[in-house]
């Protein structure tokens, strides 16, 4: 971009829309049309004024560098449809938004929020309002209550699968989900949401078309395998034990050391089980060599706050959290505007990713995937309109997973490929690979596939 740097492309603004209705709206408001009033400065700010069905038009403003978006539109979407606009106007005709002097109304929005990183920051460093201290004792007791709610649960959780296995798993379809969601419930009680999700998976499987016994024994297995390291989670390894503690749901903050990187955003796509969506962001860093993932999460039918666009790299702190295989972090500060991502992370054959999934299953059993990156791969169709991804020198081939093949991204894929190998980048599991991101040798861009 002219004066802020590197200008985004259409791609990496629709992919932060929350949804396709976004998407399609956002991109009817990116021309100069429905814009006055518009501007950017040299700190990646973006700002305009766009005509809306009442009299006054709605102020919007986006700070590229987080990337973060105020506007006084009703919308409950984040980012909404004008906030979009604004971006794709951006992307497309930087000399549209000529204004350089920021207005006020966007001045009081981004003081604001360098006051909350100031206060952010003095807390962190302990340069804020000493906090009232909480009583040590007191937490202490919380917590030893709430983990003999958990055991408790987990013991009435053992019992309802010895009570499954000794009717018969091909008899489970028979009691109907009430149960399976009456038991979620008790897990919910019990504190224990990562059980009470599990539970609610199993309600499921048997609705899930041919073959469900198989999957439902499985998914019995892993479950009866999670209560039992929770039951012996005192004699465990700390990292597995620090990983048994977040599958069953308790909470810790990220506070391992800082890891200053320039982090490529490899991908980014939402999911949601009807009560919450939760938003996955892939990263890379550059230096370290490291992959982070970063979750945020949305409910009563908004979307997750963070969001990032995917074929750019930003030099940023991440902060991981504990646990045996874990690579969540939580993105900390930014120390410049996003710049081209350079291309895509080093990779390896079929084989090495099936490796890796493998080897982190060593330290988290539980894990559904593992993010890895596939060089010199072909997406070719398989019998009964399966696909999967094979080695150029066809030594081995992944399928790819059956949630992946009805989206859109997947034809994307064939279409770049063309028969002709391309980098990959996505999550290899049990169910299979599925697609993320990619590259080819003759379109070097980022090409997202969620």
């Amino acid at each position: 971009m002219n004066q802020q740097g590197v200008r985004w492309t259409a791609e990496q603004v629709l992919a932060l829309a929350p949804d396709d209705a976004s998407r399609r709206a956002g991109s009817k408001l990116g021309t100069a049309g429905p814009w006055s009033g518009g501007g950017s400065d040299g700190s990646g700010v973006v700002w305009g004024l766009c005509k809306g069905s009442g009299s006054r038009p709605y102020q919007t403003v986006v700070d590229t560098t987080g990337p973060a978006y105020t506007c006084s539109c009703p919308s409950r979407k984040f980012p909404c449809k004008h906030a979009l606009g604004l971006l794709l106007l951006w992307a497309a005709d930087g000399d549209a938004l000529s204004g350089s002097e920021v207005p006020d109304w966007a001045e009081q929005w981004l003081a604001g929020r360098r006051a909350r990183a100031a206060g952010k920051q003095a807390a962190e460093t302990g340069g804020g309002s000493p906090a009232k201290s909480a009583d040590p004792e007191a937490a202490r007791r919380r917590a030893e209550q709430r983990a003999a709610r958990i055991t408790s649960g987990a013991e009435e959780l053992e019992q309802r699968l010895a009570d499954l296995l000794r009717g018969g798993l091909a008899a489970a379809d028979r009691s109907g989900y009430g149960l399976w969601e009456e038991t979620a419930a008790r897990m919910v009680d019990a504190q224990a949401p990562g059980l009470a999700g599990r539970v609610r998976e199993l309600g499921a499987i048997p609705g899930s078309g041919p073959g469900w016994p198989v999957r439902l024994l499985e998914e019995c297995a892993m479950t009866h395998l999670l209560d039992r390291a929770w039951l012996d989670v005192e004699r465990l390894p700390q990292p597995l034990a620090a990983t048994v503690r977040t599958r069953v749901g308790l909470t810790a903050p990220a506070d391992g050391p800082p890891v200053r990187d320039h982090w490529s955003v490899l991908a980014q796509y939402d999911t949601s089980d009807g009560r919450l969506t939760t938003r996955r962001v892939w990263l890379y860093g550059r230096n370290s060599g490291r992959t982070a993932l970063l979750l945020s999460f949305g409910a009563a039918g908004r979307a997750p706050a963070l969001a990032l666009p995917v074929g750019v790299a930003i030099d940023a702190e991440t902060v991981p959290y504990a646990g045996a295989a874990q690579l969540r972090a939580e993105l900390g500060e930014q120390f410049s505007l996003p710049v081209p991502d350079p291309g895509p992370p080093p990779g390896g054959s079929v084989t090495d990713a099936a490796a890796a999934y493998g080897t982190a299953l060593r330290d988290d059993p539980w894990l559904d995937a593992w993010p890895v990156t596939l060089t010199g791969v072909i997406p070719v169709p398989s019998q009964e309109g399966a696909w999967q991804l094979a080695d150029a020198d066809g030594a081995a081939a992944l399928p790819v997973a059956p949630s992946a093949l009805a989206r859109p991204g997947l034809w994307r894929l064939a279409a770049l490929s063309g028969g002709r190998p391309v980098t990959v980048f996505g999550e290899c599991g049990h169910r299979g690979f599925t697609p993320l991101t990619a590259w080819s040798a003759d379109a070097p861009e980022t090409v997202p596939l969620t």
